[in-house]
């Protein structure tokens, strides 16, 4: 089995690890690894402030997209932006939480989307104060939150959702509806980065730092609890 399918289906094991062994993994496989994160994006981050000068270019980036603007990418944008806002990935992180819960009747995997939310959230939060980089000076189309440009938030929290999502999506068996299901998923952090861009409320790197922050968020917290299935299937492997 290829480390892919051994990731996808890695909850497969329906074995209920006792709770210490729940919260020793996530701060030892989740918590801790998102501080390197953190270190990697904060530091990235202080590197296009300081000696890149804020990456000029972006700003022309930033005004060409607002030149382009039109009435109805103005509304598609709104709603892509809308679906990432802090209010739409609560309840998507929740509705998913509860429909894992009762699905498997795990609470350690229906933890997944709420750990990935968490790690996504708290790197961001800390990175984007410690860089302080100011908003595209372009008319913004949405109101600005008190954090700073980078990295951007919005698509962060759309980036950890909806990779979780597509990650669940591994458990379809209809192979055909399987793909269209993690392609979706995949496309709509994308798109939400696009919004973000095209509302003038991000620089590119913002972005491209939020989905990293969000897709690897998202991983740790897929990968946040030792599975005694997946372990054997990768000795299997190397076997």
């Amino acid at each position: 089995m290829s480390r892919a399918a051994v990731l996808a289906h890695r909850w497969d094991d329906a074995s209920r690890p006792p709770v210490a062994a729940v919260l020793r993994d996530l701060v030892v496989r989740a918590a801790a690894p998102a501080v390197l994160l953190w270190a990697v994006v904060t530091g990235v981050g202080w590197v296009v402030m300081g000696p890149l000068g804020g990456i000029p270019a972006e700003q022309d980036l930033a005004e060409r997209f607002a030149e382009g603007r039109t009435a109805a990418l103005d509304t598609v944008s709104a709603v892509l932006s809308g679906s990432a806002s802090t209010l739409a990935i609560t309840a998507l992180a929740l509705v998913t939480v509860l429909a894992v819960a009762v699905r498997t009747r795990r609470l350690s995997f229906a933890l997944v989307p709420a750990v990935a939310v968490a790690l996504e959230l708290g790197v961001f939060l800390t990175s984007a104060v410690l860089v302080d980089r100011d908003r595209p000076d372009v008319e913004q189309l949405d109101h600005a939150p008190p954090t700073s440009s980078y990295p951007s938030g919005h698509t962060g929290a759309a980036a950890a959702c909806w990779v979780v999502l597509a990650l669940l999506a591994q458990r379809v068996r209809h192979r055909v509806l399987r793909g269209l299901l993690t392609a979706a998923c995949l496309l709509v952090p994308v798109l939400v980065a696009w919004a973000r861009l095209y509302r003038g409320m991000h620089h590119l790197t913002d972005v491209v730092a939020g989905l990293a922050v969000g897709a690897t968020s998202a991983l740790l917290a897929w990968g946040y609890l030792r599975r005694a299935g997946a372990a054997g299937t990768r000795r299997q492997t190397r076997a």
